[in-house]
C-alpha cells in the first residue's frame, strides 16, 4: 500500500469527502486528489496535520509502520481519560459552586467553583502535552462539554452584575442568573447563554 493508499483509506475511514478533508487542512480538493492518485505528495506540515487528523502517526502515513499496540492504548489512555476526568471536575466545580451558594448565599461560592474549574482544566492540558496520538479527539470531547461549563459561573456573575448597575443597586456574585429588576431580563439571560454557547458549539465542533 502507497502513501496515496494510506490517505484515501484513513479519509474514508474517518467519513470525510475530499472536499471536506481539503477544508480541514487548508488545501484545495485537486490537491487532496493528486495526493491520492500518487501525482504528488503532502507536504510535511500537513503530513503532520494528517496524522493528527486522523490520530495515526507520521511513520504510518509515510511508510506504513503500524504503531505499537501498547503506544497506541497508552495515548488513549492519557489523553482520553485526562479529557474525561477534568470534564468530571469541572462540572463537579459548578455543581459544588450552586450548592454552596443555595446553602449559604456567600461569594465564595464562585470562587470554589472556579477553583476547581482550573483544576479541571489543568489536567485536561496535561493530557494533552502526555497524550500522544489521540490529542485530537481529547480535545474534542473536552471543549465541546465544556463550552457549557466553564461559561456558566462568568456568565451568571456578568448578568448579576449588569442586572444590578441596571437597577441601581450593587450586583450579587452569583455561580447562578439571579431574578433581580425584571423577569423579561432574566429570560433574555438564559436565551442569550443558550444562543451563544449552542453557537460556539457549532462551530467548534467543525473545526474539531
Amino acid at each position: 500500500m502507497t502513501i496515496a493508499d494510506r490517505i484515501q483509506t484513513l479519509r474514508k475511514q474517518s467519513g470525510l469527502s475530499q472536499e471536506q478533508l481539503a477544508e480541514r487542512l487548508d488545501v484545495s480538493r485537486q490537491a487532496v486528489s493528486k495526493w491520492e492518485s500518487g501525482q504528488s505528495i503532502p507536504d510535511v506540515d500537513k503530513i503532520i496535520a494528517l496524522s493528527e487528523l486522523f490520530e495515526t502517526t507520521t511513520d504510518y502515513l509515510l511508510k506504513g509502520t503500524q504503531p505499537q499496540p501498547d503506544t497506541a492504548e497508552k495515548s488513549l489512555d492519557s489523553a482520553l481519560l485526562c479529557a474525561g476526568a477534568g470534564t468530571i471536575i469541572n462540572a463537579a466545580g459548578l455543581i459544588a459552586a450552586i450548592m454552596v451558594w443555595k446553602e449559604w448565599q456567600t461569594e465564595l461560592s464562585v470562587g470554589i467553583g472556579l477553583i476547581l474549574m482550573l483544576l479541571g482544566t489543568g489536567i485536561f492540558l496535561a493530557g494533552q502535552v502526555i497524550g500522544g496520538q489521540k490529542r485530537t479527539r481529547a480535545k474534542r470531547l473536552f471543549i465541546l462539554p465544556n463550552i457549557w461549563i466553564l461559561s456558566f459561573i462568568p456568565f451568571s456573575c456578568a448578568f448579576n452584575v449588569l442586572d444590578g448597575l441596571a437597577g441601581g443597586y450593587t450586583g450579587l456574585i452569583a455561580p447562578v442568573p439571579m431574578i433581580g429588576n425584571s423577569i423579561p431580563a432574566y429570560v433574555l439571560c438564559w436565551i442569550g447563554y443558550l444562543v451563544i454557547c449552542g453557537a460556539a458549539d457549532l462551530v467548534l465542533a467543525k473545526k474539531l
